[in-house]
């Protein structure tokens, strides 16, 4: 079991930058966390279902991005740290949501919410125009 924590949301406007944080802990053995966990951000806005956003595997470098990301939003990780990132640029209104952080050891990146076990309690970001 991971426990995640996120920091990092707020209300901006339309244009403007924010960046997400997520830590991850629980591993009692490992001092690197994110070698072996996937890490992934997802979304959901009201009446909406959960939508991914971002993933970063587990060597670190390779990422991921849903569809309507479109070049706007950049997901990283520092492992000293155990903390991954979502620096999101150009948000638009739509872009409003609670964001999540995921992550699962062992997880092969997968844009599907119900393959992740552990879960942040997630960050409001709010975008105005």
């Amino acid at each position: 079991q991971l426990q995640l924590v996120e920091s990092g949301g707020g209300s901006v406007q339309a244009g403007n930058s924010l960046r997400l944080s997520c830590t991850v802990s629980g591993r009692t053995f490992t001092t690197y966390i994110l070698d072996e966990t996937t890490m992934a951000w997802f979304r959901q806005a009201p009446g909406e279902e959960r939508e991914f956003v971002a993933a970063l595997d587990r060597d670190g470098i390779t990422t991921y991005y849903g569809d309507f990301v479109k070049g706007r939003f950049t997901i990283s990780g520092d492992r000293d740290k155990n903390t991954v990132y979502l620096l999101m640029g150009s948000l638009k209104p739509e872009d409003t949501a609670v964001y999540y952080c995921a992550a699962d050891i062992g997880l092969p990146v997968s844009t599907d919410p119900s393959l992740y076990r552990n879960w942040g309690q997630g960050t409001q970001v709010t975008v105005s125009s």
